[in-house]
């Protein structure tokens, strides 16, 4: 007997393979139009360069949808000393392909971002504190983008210690929305979908292809679709709500949306909450 799916595996793993001969980089630019100077700013503070592509999607429908002006703060240049100018450049090239404003922490980046650091190496965990503090109190932003608690990876997890702990050492009238993003570790209690149209998808994969570097050692560019279809699957109950129907999406990023506000985060959503391609996101951050 025939079976009716194998086609349509193998139709996903040829897709996969012919992705593998698409350009890394060298894509022409788009043209955008500069943010306003007062535009809202919304600032990712991305482990690694490519967690800004990786975790991009609402930041790009900000940008577009929303006239935010979007920062990356490359938190550091990855742990392999050899490759840091390489992934500076890369990163430089990506962001400027997708319109995000790029910043560094440190001429290579901050060393050493990780949960064991904090424990053990006060002064300097205080030191890295201190430079993301500087960030928050110069960009005043609207929404700040970092990693989970339990995303997995020590410089996510790390990453996640370091802006908890700048947030919390400034002053109490400052406030922000805080959106906790995922990648490697699935966020348990996520309650934001957010849909990324065909076209959005293929601008954060342009964009992701110039961390050449990477993802010739890991094509997770070419993988970046299915994952971001099975947050679509999750999302559906995690998100929506368990046993309900799935929304007509093909493509999601899952987010936890909450703000900081007197000291601490609060909750926003009163229940999850899903932004389809046609609903402007800025309406997620009202004050």
């Amino acid at each position: 007997m025939t079976n009716p799916y194998a086609e349509f595996a193998a139709s996903f793993a040829r897709l996969t393979r012919s992705g593998r001969h698409l350009p890394l980089g060298s894509i022409e630019r788009p043209e955008r139009v500069a943010p306003a100077p007062d535009a809202p700013v919304a600032l990712i503070f991305a482990p690694h360069p490519d967690d800004e592509c990786i975790i991009g999607g609402l930041p790009l429908r900000l940008r577009q949808e929303a006239a935010f002006r979007v920062v990356d703060v490359a938190v550091t240049q990855g742990s392999n000393r050899e490759r840091q100018a390489a992934r500076l450049e890369e990163l430089e090239s990506a962001c400027a392909w997708i319109g995000f404003d790029l910043e560094q922490t440190a001429p290579n980046g901050l060393e050493r971002i990780q949960p064991r650091t904090r424990e053990t190496h006060a002064a300097e965990w205080s030191s890295s504190v201190e430079v993301i503090v500087e960030s928050l109190r110069r960009h005043r932003p609207k929404v700040v983008f970092f990693p989970h608690a339990l995303d997995w990876n020590g410089t996510h997890v790390g990453t996640h210690l370091l802006v908890m702990d700048a947030l919390a050492a400034l002053p109490a009238d400052f406030t922000c929305f805080v959106v906790e993003t995922e990648y490697w570790g699935q966020n348990p209690s996520p309650n934001l979908m957010v849909e990324s149209s065909e076209a959005d998808l293929a601008q954060l994969l342009a964009a992701l292809s110039f961390h050449a570097g990477e993802v010739l050692r890991n094509p997770f560019h070419l993988r970046m679709p299915a994952w971001m279809q099975d947050n679509v699957r999750r999302g559906a109950e995690l998100v929506g709500g368990q046993g309900g129907p799935a929304p007509d999406f093909d493509f999601a990023t899952l987010y936890r949306l909450r703000r900081w506000k007197d000291g601490g985060l609060r909750e926003v959503l009163r229940a999850g909450r899903v932004l389809g391609a046609g609903e402007n996101p800025s309406g997620l951050f009202q004050s």
